[in-house]
């Protein structure tokens, strides 16, 4: 009985530890995943979607999802629960990107959902829209917008709204250029175009015709009311004319781009174009960089006249609004001391009721010339503050020694927890300027982050943002002597060129090439006595002449230079060294001298002696070595004067190089 006990018992141990480890491996194994819910109530539909629980990031504020729905008709909601009415009765492919912000890990997947909607006339409700899309204002025609920042490998739905502001019908193009050619990897693929008016994709860029209109003006994007388009992507918008040559720029700006041609637009028609990007894994990883899409709308194919939109995109690591960007993140160092750096700090208030004043504490090295500072825009919108105390809305800037301080004063910006908010990027604010580097800035890497202060409340600290360039390259002229100690009478000159990165800062690696006419002449004496049998002396005194001239190549394959500072720089490397061609005579003359004993010498031309020897070699005498030196002058940049000591493996085994180099 106990037996048979013990073996019950056993065998629901063994059950049940198989049912938790099950358990445990399958929920291991679980994706997050928001199925979407509706329900039609005539032409309405009301949706919803059940949404995984967050897993918040530690010491961040409370995590939260942001939505943005596409309901298969050309429509689209960044609600939570929107209700959208549709136009005709049919069948509707609807779906939900859902946002995880501030939350570890990948954003839940939303299955499409095919939603059929099937009323009579009678049941049909009003048909205003269900988003309330900000409004064109102005000569306005194009508004682009995302649905969240860009995470390496994830998808990014870009929005593109475009409106006939003529009088007649038109048919027309639309551009997207993608992939910035400043970035060695894409960042972008094209996965999936949505149209919803008899849009078509074409196969290739045609040119339109490029007839002038009167107005030529530049202007900046207004937002309008629209809080949302204004804080998910900054945009700079133009109004040009020759679009050929706008094509052609943009070419070089982007390495692919997409076409769509449209037609039959009616005129004050509006209408919704929607693309799906997938980040690269190559996506560049620098959490700090912005990157751009570039949009291009003609409304009309038989004028040149036409919009470009420049959306900008940060890249993230997570959904964190509160961030630092920046558009200096890869520099040409020899052409941007005139230019100006591009930042945005950007923020969120995450309290329980509004912010009335923000402050924004930015770390700015000291190679930046604050004095240059220029903002560019900011939400919420307000005027720069004038020097004395006002009662109106206004943006303060102010500085230190490092520091950048922006303080809006008298704003309005509600909280995610707040009572009745119920749009999240509402709650969002952001500055954007620009400053050019000081006089004496040096090719280095710069780190950059903010405080951000909600009235009296402790800091939220952002992301770095760094600044680097690119190594660039400095090709250097060189020229000189080489003295070689153990041979006399030696004279080597010798020109050449260096291969380095432009004005390094510090430490940086450099190749050499030389080639150096090389010449040695040496004059022997020496003479040779036998005394023969009945005791004459024999003797013959040797002249030997050698003449050697010679074209050497000298390779430095890799040095590491350093730069103490401006004007004093230290290297060390390796030195091979390879005659390329070689010709030498050596002769010698031997005179013949009988010393006879009471009678002195006497000469004998007779067995006089001479031989000539000749040589010409290709390729050989190769040696290889190590030295060490030093550079005084612009050893970053310019001209300057230097030494090194050369220890070769095998004989001749000491050289000394003296040299001017100018780099440029």
């Amino acid at each position: 009985m106990k037996t048979k006990l013990w073996i019950s018992i056993w065998v629901l141990f063994l059950f049940t530890g198989s049912f938790v480890c099950a358990q445990e491996i399958q929920q291991d194994t679980l994706t997050r995943n928001a199925p979407v819910f509706y329900d039609v109530l005539g032409n309405r539909v009301n949706f919803r979607a059940e949404m995984p629980p967050l897993n918040q990031i530690a010491g961040a504020p409370k995590a939260f999802y942001t939505y943005y729905w596409e309901f298969g008709d050309g429509n689209y909601s960044f609600k939570e629960k929107p209700s959208h009415n549709y136009e005709k009765p049919g069948e509707y492919k609807v779906k939900l990107w859902s946002t995880n912000n501030y939350d570890n890990g990948k954003p839940p997947e939303s299955r499409p959902e095919q939603v059929s909607v099937n009323f009579p006339p009678e049941d049909q409700t009003d048909m205003a829209s269900s988003e309330e899309y900000a409004p064109f204002v102005g000569e306005d025609d194009l508004l682009v917008r995302t649905n969240r920042d860009a995470l390496p490998e994830q998808e990014v739905v870009l929005i593109t709204r475009y409106k006939n502001t003529k009088d007649y019908v038109t048919n027309g193009k639309l551009y997207l250029f993608y992939n910035d050619t400043q970035f060695k990897d894409n960042n972008f693929i094209l996965e999936d175009t949505r149209t919803h008016h008899g849009e078509q994709i074409s196969s290739e860029i045609l040119f339109a015709n490029t007839r002038e209109a009167n107005d030529s003006r530049s202007y900046w994007a207004s937002e309008g009311n629209e809080l949302i388009i204004q804080k998910q992507a900054v945009q700079d918008t133009t109004k040009r004319t020759v679009l050929p040559a706008t094509l052609e720029e943009s070419e070089e700006l982007y390495r692919d781009y997409q076409v769509i041609e449209f037609n039959d637009m009616q005129p004050g028609e509006e209408r919704n174009l929607f693309r799906t990007l997938r980040t690269t894994p190559e996506m560049l990883k620098d959490t700090s960089a912005i990157v751009t899409l570039r949009s291009i709308y003609v409304p009309d194919e038989n004028f040149g006249n036409h919009t470009v939109k420049d959306t900008e995109l940060e890249i993230v690591t997570s959904h964190d609004p509160n961030k630092m960007s920046s558009s200096g993140t890869i520099m040409n160092y020899r052409f941007i001391r005139h230019k100006k750096v591009k930042f945005k700090v950007r923020f969120q208030n995450d309290g329980e009721g509004p912010a009335n004043t923000i402050r924004l504490e930015v770390d700015t090295p000291e190679m930046f010339d604050k004095s240059t500072l220029e903002v560019m825009d900011m939400y919420p919108k307000c005027p720069i503050c004038p020097k004395r105390e006002v009662n109106y809305s206004c943006l303060d800037t102010t500085s230190t020694d490092d520091k950048l301080i922006f303080t809006f004063k008298k704003i309005y910006l509600p909280g995610t927890a707040q009572k009745g908010v119920t749009q999240k990027d509402s709650t969002k604010g952001f500055v954007k300027y620009k400053m050019k580097f000081g006089k004496d800035f040096h090719k280095k890497k710069t780190r950059s982050r903010t405080a951000i202060y909600f009235d009296k409340n402790e800091p939220i600290l952002t992301n770095y943002s760094t600044t680097r360039f690119l190594p660039g390259i400095s090709i250097g002229a060189k020229a000189g002597y080489i003295f070689n100690p153990d041979l006399d009478n030696s004279r080597e000159y010798f020109v050449g060129a260096t291969l380095s990165p432009f004005k390094s800062y510090r430490g940086y690696l450099q190749a050499e090439v030389m080639f150096s006419a090389k010449s040695f002449d040496d004059l022997k004496n020496f003479e040779t006595i036998n005394v023969n049998d009945i005791g004459i002396s024999e003797i013959v005194r040797f002249t030997e002449a050698n003449e050697e001239k010679g074209i050497t190549t000298y390779l430095v394959p890799i040095s590491y230079r350093y730069n103490l500072n401006n004007f004093l720089a230290v290297g060390a490397g390796v030195q091979l060294k390879l005659d390329l061609s070689t010709t030498c005579i050596s002769e010698t003359t031997g005179e013949f001298f009988l010393d006879i004993p009471g009678e002195g010498e006497i000469r004998d031309t007779t067995r006089d002696t001479f031989q000539r020897i000749e040589c010409d070699e290709s390729f050989t005498n190769f040696q290889s070595g190590v030295f060490l030196g030093a550079n005084v002058g612009g050893v970053r940049i310019g001209p300057s004067v230097g030494a090194r000591y050369v220890f070769n493996f095998n004989e001749p085994t000491s050289q000394i190089q003296v040299y001017g180099i100018w780099k440029f």
